[in-house]
C-alpha cells in the first residue's frame, strides 16, 4: 500500500477563487526542469473522501469537493499553508475502502 496525502476544498474555492492551476503549472515545470515524475493530481469529486474514515473530513468539505492528492507530503503541508480554506489529511490506498486513490465521481 502507498500513503498519500490530499488537501480538499469546495471546488468553487480551489478552481475558481485561488490560482490554483498558476501553481500546479508551476510545480510541474519544475518537475520536468529536474526530471522527476508527477506525483501529485487533482481530482473533482474524489472518491476516496466517500471512505467512513474519512467521514468527519467529508462532512467539514463543501460539496462538490475537489482535491489536491500527492505521495509527496511536504507538498501538501506547503499547499496548506497558502491555501486558507481546506482541510488535509491522509490515507493508504489500495485498500477495502479505498479502491482507486485517484477515482472521481465526477462525470465526464
Amino acid at each position: 500500500m502507498t500513503t498519500y496525502y490530499f488537501l480538499a476544498a469546495s471546488q468553487r474555492f480551489l478552481l475558481e477563487e485561488e490560482p490554483l492551476d498558476e501553481v500546479l503549472k508551476e510545480r510541474t515545470r519544475n518537475y520536468q526542469e529536474q526530471e522527476r515524475e508527477i506525483d501529485f493530481w487533482l481530482i473533482k469529486q474524489p472518491a476516496f473522501l466517500d471512505a467512513p474514515e474519512l467521514a468527519e473530513i467529508k462532512a467539514k468539505c463543501p460539496q462538490p469537493a475537489a482535491a489536491i492528492v500527492s505521495t509527496n507530503p511536504q507538498f501538501i503541508t506547503w499547499l496548506k499553508l497558502r491555501l486558507e480554506f481546506v482541510a488535509t489529511g491522509s490515507f493508504e490506498a489500495p485498500s477495502a475502502t479505498i479502491a482507486d486513490p485517484l477515482a472521481s465521481l465526477a462525470s465526464v
